[in-house]
């Protein structure tokens, strides 16, 4: 499927699967790779917002780790050059991996589960050695 066709159906609401992380990543790199970045992040946050929305999830939504793990992903594209989603994916198996996932690295569990950190963006908390 290529990127125009997944943000279409996830936006549409005809994906036939189950959402998951991994999908979640796929949708950030393939407005990453349709749109600016400003207007991807819009775009991106925008349609997960809804989707929570849709299914009556709303309090799913976390600003933090959306944002997060946008901008890792936005980075490893930058560092990769062009590439497609099976190359991007292959070259970033840490980003498709949802529980102890990469945002440990960068914030502390206390952080993460915070009330402030679903609702806004907030740096991270960890200094890396």
């Amino acid at each position: 499927m290529t990127n125009r066709e997944f943000i279409d159906r996830f936006e549409t609401g005809t994906l036939d699967e189950a959402f998951h992380h991994a999908d979640h990543v796929r949708l950030a790199f393939a407005y990453l790779s349709e749109c600016s970045v400003l207007e991807a992040l819009d775009r991106f946050a925008g349609a997960l917002k809804s989707y929570a929305a849709a299914r009556g999830k709303s309090q799913l939504y976390h600003e933090t780790i959306t944002y997060a793990y946008f901008f890792l992903i936005r980075e490893r594209m930058a560092r990769a050059g062009a590439i497609d989603w099976d190359g991007f994916a292959g070259r970033n198996p840490d980003l498709l991996v949802w529980k102890v996932g990469i945002l440990g690295r960068y914030y502390s569990e206390a952080t993460l589960q915070s009330d402030l950190a679903r609702a806004v963006f907030l740096m991270p908390d960890k200094i890396q050695g």
